[in-house]
């Protein structure tokens, strides 16, 4: 069985955004200071993209359940699924408010410009270094995070598509769900 299609779009197009947002990160460290700030301002309007979607993602969940796993999952696998997804799930949330905490700590409260069509509200944060530094860090932090558990994700969809030969690959629209 598959997941819903709205799950489905949530879920490739959080994924492809938050694949951006490494990008952006990653060029903009070795970018002149002018670019690596519109590099960064994209990144930050990216990031408010993925908590608005994820937050999305999550109440789509909650009124569509997810199918039920593979007659051939093993109970600890479909344990540790639910604890992975849980954990990306906690983490889509988190590094776009540690990114927005970054942001607002280092403007004294600043909205974030999205892409020049509107202005995220700002924290109500005076402008604090210590903060700024914290947040950011925070902000890393849980973003290596993520890339580990998304790494641990495509990992296992891998192995079940084509060791277990199960379809799990079908169940989030790439390929044939098997019968």
């Amino acid at each position: 069985m598959r997941y819903s299609t709205g799950a489905i779009v949530l879920h490739w197009l959080i994924a492809i955004l938050i694949a951006l947002n490494f990008a952006a990160a990653w060029v903009a460290e070795d970018m002149p200071k002018a670019e690596a700030m519109q590099m960064m301002g994209n990144h930050k309007a990216i990031g408010i993209t993925i908590l608005a979607l994820s937050l999305a993602r999550i109440g789509w969940r909650l009124t569509h359940p997810a199918p039920a796993f593979a007659p051939t999952a093993k109970p600890w696998e479909a344990l540790l699924a639910r604890i992975t997804h849980g954990l990306l799930y906690v983490l889509m949330i988190a590094i776009p408010l540690a990114g927005w905490a970054t942001h607002s700590a280092g403007t004294g409260g600043k909205p974030v410009p999205a892409f020049g069509l509107f202005a995220w509200p700002g924290l109500p944060m005076a402008l604090d270094k210590a903060a700024t530094e914290t947040f950011g860090e925070l902000h890393e932090v849980l973003a290596m995070a993520l890339l580990v558990l998304a790494g641990i994700h495509v990992l296992s969809a891998l192995k079940h598509q084509f060791l277990d030969h199960d379809g799990n690959l079908g169940r989030m629209g790439v390929g044939r769900v098997k019968a």
